[in-house]
């Protein structure tokens, strides 16, 4: 789902209050006179509209914890243990993204991978390098990842897959595809980071007409 309609999609409640120029009061006493519902399930209700609204907002990173200290800046007396039921109620929670982290590997290994492209940026044909990459996609019940491929020539995306996963088997079709699309016929580097999909025994065997460049160690930027 994406996010930004689903922003959209959930307002805040006390946001829709402000818009329309009531107090939360008023709308506890409208939803009871139309709805017959308890002070104390309408206020759940409210809670639980704040709640997921603050959830979006973070882009479905906050965890209760977090989410508890921003309606307590709102004003609210609440509880993270109550949040935090609320939020499995609703069927939300914080998505942990892992950020970019060198991981141990042999010496050894580390010194075949190589860094052919060396931050020249400015290849003089097309096809000439490629670079892949994979990038994190929050989304409304969790997050997926986008593998794409450049074209460093025209700066152009060549192709790119969306997957749940950060398998290798999700890599070698879209290698596959660009491949057959590009009709390469001269020698290609491709650099990529130092990530397992792109070390593992079947990327190499997907790219084996290729010549693979990988980022420096600790260094994925380049």
């Amino acid at each position: 789902m994406d996010v930004q309609h689903a922003l959209e999609s959930h307002p805040s409640i006390n946001g829709m209050c402000d818009y329309v120029g009531i107090s939360r009061s008023g709308y506890y006493q409208r939803e009871k006179r139309h709805n017959h519902q308890s002070p104390r399930k309408l206020r759940k209700k409210f809670i639980q509209g704040e709640i997921k609204a603050i959830w979006l907002k973070s882009l479905c990173i906050y965890g209760a914890g977090k989410i508890t200290q921003e309606l307590r800046s709102k004003g609210y007396k609440i509880a993270e243990r109550t949040v935090g039921k609320y939020m499995r109620e609703l069927g939300i929670h914080a998505v942990y993204l892992t950020p970019w982290t060198t991981t141990t590997r042999n010496s050894k290994f580390d010194k075949q991978l190589i860094n052919i492209l060396d931050e020249q940026f400015n290849p003089l044909r097309p096809n000439a390098v490629w670079c892949i990459d994979t990038t994190y996609i929050p989304v409304h019940d969790g997050f997926v990842y986008l593998t794409s491929i450049m074209d460093l020539y025209s700066r152009r995306i060549i192709g790119w897959d969306l997957s749940e996963t950060l398998e290798v088997s999700n890599v070698i079709p879209l290698i596959e595809k660009t491949k057959h699309s590009r009709h390469i016929s001269k020698p290609l580097i491709m650099h990529s980071d130092r990530g397992s999909q792109f070390t593992s025994e079947a990327y190499n065997q997907v790219t084996a007409n290729m010549t693979l460049s990988y980022s420096k160690k600790a260094y994925p930027w380049d």
